[in-house]
């Protein structure tokens, strides 16, 4: 029979020791991330759950892994010298949705993106990761008058290519896998937080580019998201969607 010295014991102890000092930093980073993602929410008006905890952490864990939707550039319009627009086709694709109608536009899109981002972390049929996709899309409507936003608002996520054959079932009833045809877009990319006041104006001032035409909606847009709503000045695009030819 093999002898446990005091050698041993000791270094069992280290061990421990240093176990603990690991779950301890992981806790105050899951309570650093926590607390950052609380105060963002909170200029949002939308309380944040504390078992989003969990998801936040994971996020932030695959944040550098992120598959695109994929996409063919059609056109690009330059103007001093950078990209102005791009006109893009995207192929039909399943996607997982929900919609909210909140009084404000950031607080349906960040009760919806809570709802995804607990389907994407582990609340779906086959309980795991499944993997982030950009961008994240909100569809968005106008008032007839053209002076407001409608409060329904869809937020949709694009299944990764391992799952757009069998997309994993949510266990949120709210959200919806949706299979969506082909979309024909013009896009331009504008960088900062996305409030009714930030999207009406891009809106302006992208129909200010483009100049008159028939060719695009003109009641429904879609404002894609490239990262998570606690970075300030993240990317984001506004979509004029094409008429069917």
């Amino acid at each position: 029979m093999a002898r446990i010295t005091l050698e041993d014991l000791d270094g069992l102890g280290e061990e421990a020791a240093a176990g603990d000092e690991e779950e301890e930093e992981e806790e105050e980073e899951r309570g650093r991330l926590f607390a950052h993602w609380e105060a963002v929410a909170s200029t949002h008006r939308v309380s944040l759950p504390p078992d989003m905890a969990g998801p936040i952490v994971q996020m932030t864990r695959h944040n550098q892994a992120r598959e695109p939707v994929p996409y063919i550039t059609l056109s690009q319009r330059e103007k001093c010298e950078e990209a102005a627009y791009e006109e893009r086709q995207y192929p039909a694709g399943k996607w997982a949705c929900v919609t909210k109608g909140e009084p404000m536009y950031e607080q349906s899109i960040s009760m919806s993106f809570m709802k995804l981002m607990r389907y994407i972390c582990k609340e779906n049929s086959v309980g795991c990761y499944l993997g982030m996709t950009v961008p994240v899309l909100n569809e968005i409507h106008l008032t007839k008058e053209g002076t407001k936003l409608e409060r329904e608002v869809v937020t949709a996520y694009y299944l990764p290519a391992e799952f757009q054959q069998n997309p994993p079932v949510p266990t949120d009833p709210e959200i919806h896998i949706t299979e969506r045809a082909p979309l024909r877009v013009i896009t331009r990319v504008f960088y900062g937080m996305t409030t009714e006041e930030t999207i009406l104006r891009e809106i302006s001032v992208f129909w200010e580019l483009l100049g008159s035409t028939d060719t695009v909606l003109r009641e429904t847009y879609i404002v894609a998201a490239y990262e998570n709503p606690s970075i300030p000045q993240r990317r984001n695009e506004i979509w004029f969607i094409c008429r069917a030819e």
